[in-house]
């Protein structure tokens, strides 16, 4: 939500995403004083035909994109993601759970970003941008958080950094980003950044992203994450 308003504050055309958009009370509400500006296209990223169908939708108003935000994910918290119990804690580890995470959060940004390729080719100066976490760092991931979440970021990281080299010869140029520990219903309110402090941080850092960054593993300040 926050990368909408704030894309859309600065001039920017959107095409926003969410499963059930006559339940986005608040990108519907954008979407009336942006009218013509902000596009919402359903899309619920656990279903192909879905990836499908959002594209058809996009490419109907647009032949072209020059950034796409992979920004979707869940959390071993977040409802209908199995439990942090199935997901987290050795002996209750269960295969569905593990799976629809590595779903989510791994392989449907790679889908959606080879599905989308015909419409960044046409871009200017188009770019992939995957949000990540630093829990998915093999450096820096701590004991405290469990097999799910931490895994399916550690994989989304090695998907794109392949991708960011197979699109690099089209001019596109893809990068994994940490947004930091963030207010939200998966960072919880305890953390110290703001969403609009995170999401302004990293559209300057997407707005500086040169051909030599691709395939990067950055933070929402630019700077380098281990993997």
């Amino acid at each position: 939500m926050e990368f909408t308003r704030q894309l859309l504050a600065r001039g920017n055309r959107v095409f926003a995403t969410a499963r059930d958009p006559e339940e986005a009370s608040d990108l519907m509400k954008l979407a009336a004083e942006f009218a013509g500006v902000l596009a919402i296209v359903k899309l619920d990223v656990s279903d192909p035909k879905s990836i499908e169908d959002s594209h058809i939708e996009v490419r109907r108003q647009t032949d072209a994109l020059d950034i796409l935000i992979n920004n979707a994910g869940i959390s071993p918290n977040t409802p209908g993601s199995g439990g942090s119990e199935k997901l987290s804690r050795l002996g209750t580890l269960d295969t569905s759970a593990l799976l629809n995470i590595l779903k989510i959060n791994s392989v449907a940004p790679i889908i959606i970003a080879q599905r989308y390729l015909d419409l960044l080719r046409q871009g200017k100066s188009p770019k992939v941008i995957n949000i990540t976490s630093i829990l998915g760092s093999f450096t820096q991931r701590t004991p405290a958080h469990g097999y799910g979440y931490s895994t399916s970021k550690a994989a989304l990281n090695m998907l794109m950094r392949i991708f960011a080299s197979d699109v690099l010869q089209y001019g596109i140029v893809s990068v994994v980003v940490h947004p930091g520990w963030v207010r939200t219903r998966i960072g919880g309110q305890s953390a110290p950044l703001s969403p609009e402090e995170s999401i302004a941080g990293m559209l300057s850092v997407i707005d500086n992203l040169t051909k030599g960054d691709a395939g990067r593993f950055l933070d929402w300040k630019g700077e380098t994450v281990t993997w």
